[in-house]
């Protein structure tokens, strides 16, 4: 039993002389570590490995060669640098191929969409509607939709307002899907 008392303090002492290092040298470490990674996670990690060397070799902090925040500062630099030799040794990682080949395009959508705009059409009056063919899926000028048509520009405005009025109607105030239709 004495044995295991006697592990107890040890394990009880080592727990406090790493608290104490953490205590009085953490920051720094982990402000070392951080410009030297110029990452927060990777710095911390490296500031925890340096902690768990120092818990398995308690007896080179205090060998007599310098000081404790020395060694516990070239140790992180030894880290990092491990870490970065070791990802430069691994082969660079290349993004997984899907195996199937991609899905083409799906227009079903664009299907349903041209089958409501035409609904929407058709409930519009002649004149109404031959002014939007001309406007929007012929793609022509108000002054060319009016000459086609054998009527003022300004009637071929008014008749294309009102019949855009009245879509926006029949999609419940949603916005131009006529223009989308024509492409």
């Amino acid at each position: 039993m004495p044995v295991l008392r006697a592990a107890k303090r040890a394990a009880v002492a080592d727990e406090a002389l790493i608290r104490a290092l953490y205590e009085e040298h953490g920051r720094a470490l982990l402000a070392y570590a951080t410009r030297l990674t110029g990452d927060h996670a990777a710095a911390e990690d490296a500031v925890q490995e340096t902690l768990v060397r120092a818990w398995r070799h308690p007896d080179t902090l205090v060998n007599g060669k310098g000081s404790v925040r020395g060694w516990l500062l070239t140790v992180t630099r030894n880290i990092i640098a491990d870490r970065y030799r070791a990802k430069a040794a691994r082969p660079a990682e290349v993004a997984e191929v899907p195996a199937a080949p991609p899905v083409a395009a799906d227009h079903s959508d664009a299907v349903v969409d041209s089958m409501v705009v035409l609904d929407a059409m058709e409930a519009l009056s002649a004149e109404h509607r031959d002014v939007l063919r001309e406007i929007y899926f012929r793609g022509r000028s108000v002054a060319e939709a009016a000459e086609t048509l054998g009527v003022p520009p300004g009637t071929v405005k008014s008749r294309s307002y009102y019949a855009l009025r009245a879509m926006r109607q029949t999609f419940g105030g949603r916005r131009a899907v006529v223009g989308e239709v024509a492409g």
